[in-house]
């Protein structure tokens, strides 16, 4: 910051010097007019010891002077060369008017005050150090002129000394206070350009914090901002930017939310109510960035709200919050197609062995329901039709069994292949035998390409029949009496395991 404001201030100072020489120029011009102005004296009588050459040799001098000066400013008008040449030249014109006795006494002091305006230190103690040098040549060179004037001086040294004196006393206290007066101006515009740049820095931080908002609203469907210190709310999609009163002792809600909560899915009501709760939204958003949650909307479906923090206190505490919505439909729409993919088995489209055990973790989790049954099922010689026709007729044979499981029992449950031939159905139906007898029914129907036949090994397990056991309990019973199914099947078609 530091080095931006040295940088403002130093083109300022050059920008000045380019101004104040373009008007010291007009001066040396305008000082051109002495020489006849003196003559006027003259004439009239006023100035009886000054010749006209003296008029001449000013006229002259300032206009050659002035001619240099504009050249200079032309060529090099902010250099500190042309500064000092218009401030020497006209400290030489007067050091030339008192030697020819043409009474000026404060004019002295006009050079170093003219230097003032460059609000440069150096400048100012040149033009002070070189006027103040001339005068003192002026004051000896005028000496014997004002020692004939006077009785009261013995000699021309102690009319030097005595207006040397005075001429220094009253310089010191000039000096004195044009330097105070350059001090507190050269302050002053650093002051200036300080408070400046702190301002140029507020407006593009505000400029920067408004187009991010704009931005904003551009995305999101509701842009509110929430100052917390203002005590006010402020849609930002609304063409005027009006503020509304917000005052959180009192109210739980902003006006935005109490038009969005009218179309809120009831049964997320309550947790809507409570995300959107202003008297608690700092303290939930003290040391993060933002807050969010989905809701749906009867009309439009899943929307995200989201806090964003702006601005902060000193403890952290936000001060200037931001609230959003934007539609997710979309997004949830893919997410639950993933979710899909994720569960399911992609050769039968039935439910995986992931779907399968995070679905027995939340049955753990609460009482079984009484017409809760579980079957486990495995596809009969798979082994078999893989080795004397191939692995499509196995595939084959395995997509007819998830075929007539998910037909078989449709919405009554949910049905899972855990693994190569083996599949799990949870299912809610009160006679599991019947559901068993429906399956062998629909795999005795089944044709194939490659295969005619179809047989599948079922076994069951309900709550009903063993209330006392737990789910996975459950899940062995089932393989059991698969298993045991399975051994009539070796039974009754003449295969042995090892066969198999």
């Amino acid at each position: 910051m530091n080095r931006i404001e040295n940088t403002l201030y130093s083109e300022f100072l050059l920008e000045n010097r380019v101004t104040v020489n373009r008007y010291l120029n007009r001066v040396l011009w305008f000082f051109a007019l002495t020489g006849p102005a003196i003559a006027s004296g003259i004439q009239a009588g006023i100035f009886p010891d000054i010749t006209y050459t003296t008029c001449w040799v000013i006229s002259f001098s300032m206009l050659f002077m002035s001619f240099v000066h504009m050249i200079l400013r032309r060529k090099i008008p902010s250099s500190t060369f042309t500064c000092l040449f218009s401030l020497t030249a006209l400290s030489f014109l007067i050091l030339y008017m008192s030697y020819s006795h043409v009474s000026i006494y404060l004019t002295w002091f006009l050079v170093p005050l003219l230097s003032l305006l460059f609000c440069d230190r150096f400048i100012f103690l040149y033009a002070s150090i070189l006027n103040y040098v001339l005068m003192g040549i002026a004051a000896y060179l005028t000496a014997p002129y004002y020692y004939s004037l006077r009785a009261d001086y013995a000699t021309a040294a102690a009319t030097f000394a005595d207006r040397m004196s005075g001429f220094t006393i009253e310089y010191i206290i000039m000096y004195a206070g044009a330097f105070i007066i350059g001090k507190l101006t050269i302050n002053y515009f650093k002051q200036l350009f300080a408070q400046n740049e702190i301002i140029r820095s507020q407006e593009k931080s505000m400029k920067e914090r408004f187009d991010l908002l704009d931005s904003m609203a551009e995305i999101y469907e509701r842009v509110n901002l929430l100052d917390f210190e203002a005590k006010t709310e402020m849609s930002l999609r609304d063409t005027e930017l009006k503020r509304i009163p917000m005052d959180k002792e009192t109210q739980t809600h902003t006006q935005m939310n109490q038009r969005l909560k009218k179309k809120v899915m009831p049964d997320q009501l309550e947790d809507f109510l409570s995300f959107t709760n202003i008297q608690t939204v700092q303290s939930r958003l003290k040391g993060k960035k933002l807050i969010s949650a989905d809701f749906i909307d009867v009309v439009s479906g899943w929307f995200r709200a989201q806090y964003i923090v702006v601005e902060t206190d000193d403890e952290g505490n936000p001060t200037v919050v931001i609230y959003t919505t934007r539609n997710v439909e979309e997004e949830k729409q893919r997410e639950e197609h993933l979710i899909r993919i994720s569960m399911t088995d992609e050769m039968t489209r039935l439910f995986n062995r992931r779907c399968y055990d995070e679905d027995l973790m939340v049955f753990r989790k609460k009482k079984l329901p009484e017409d809760f049954v579980i079957f486990s099922v495995d596809v009969n010689g798979l082994k078999i039709v893989n080795d004397t026709k191939g692995h499509a007729a196995g595939d084959e044979l395995i997509k007819g069994a998830a075929d007539c499981l998910a037909l078989t029992i449709g919405n009554l449950g949910k049905v899972y292949r855990t693994g190569g031939d083996e599949f799990m159905a949870i299912v809610s139906v009160k006679a599991g035998e019947t559901l068993r007898k429906s399956i062998l029914a629909k795999a005795e129907c089944w044709h194939g390409v490659y295969t005619e036949k179809l047989s599948m090994s079922v076994g069951f397990a309900s709550y009903k029949e063993h209330p006392e056991v737990s789910i996975d309990d459950l899940e062995h019973l089932a393989d059991s009496d698969m298993y045991d199914q399975k051994k009539k099947y070796y039974e009754e078609h003449g295969i042995t395991p090892r066969n198999h």
